[in-house]
């Protein structure tokens, strides 16, 4: 008898995942994929000649300490759902949804920079690249925003909170996904422009 209650305290538990994050996270996956093969084709077009050579804005500087900035904020909004902190809350993801709208403002002020510069979406792929990661970027981040503002609107309604943290749980995992993968854009742009 003791050697069967054994095995049945052995049995593994199935891992299990609530739908929406799981596709949620083949969504960034997917986005990884995406990400990991335009910056291959970049390497590999540069190594070809034909380079136009530019420094990137120092606006970029900026939007990754938005970014950060932002992550933060989201992080103490998170904390503050899981222990009912309602006006935390609230306050951390206002400041999120903000930081966003700030970070796709400067990307906008990053383009009008490299225009500036003289360096367009077409003529030399250098500069086409850029604007294909920095826009693409932008895209999946104004879907970060939207998910942040319908989040946001969740918590005046009180359906965020300790006990109910599936969208909550998601939004955090998304944006800093999408901090994480600007800091990467940023860290190869400025190894290999």
């Amino acid at each position: 008898m003791e050697r069967e209650l054994k095995y049945i305290d052995m049995v593994e538990q199935p891992i299990s995942m609530h739908p929406k994050k799981f596709a949620l996270w083949l969504f960034m996956v997917t986005v990884v994929m995406i990400f990991a093969g335009l910056t291959s084709a970049y390497i590999v077009r540069q190594s070809e000649g034909n380079w136009l050579d530019y420094d990137l804005p120092n606006i970029f500087w900026l939007t990754t300490a938005i970014a950060v900035a932002s992550s933060l904020t989201l992080h103490w909004a998170y904390y503050s759902a899981k222990k009912d902190n309602f006006v935390n809350l609230r306050v951390g993801m206002i400041l999120t949804v903000l930081l966003g709208v700030a970070f796709l403002v400067g990307q906008w002020y990053s383009w009008v920079a490299m225009v500036d510069r003289q360096v367009f979406f077409v003529g030399n792929p250098s500069g086409s690249f850029l604007y294909v990661f920095t826009g693409l970027h932008a895209a999946h981040l104004i879907s970060g925003v939207i998910f942040l503002i319908i989040v946001l609107i969740s918590t005046f309604r009180l359906k965020v909170h300790s006990r109910a943290m599936v969208t909550m749980e998601m939004a955090t995992t998304y944006w800093h996904f999408l901090g994480g993968l600007w800091i990467y854009l940023f860290m190869f742009l400025l190894l290999n422009h």
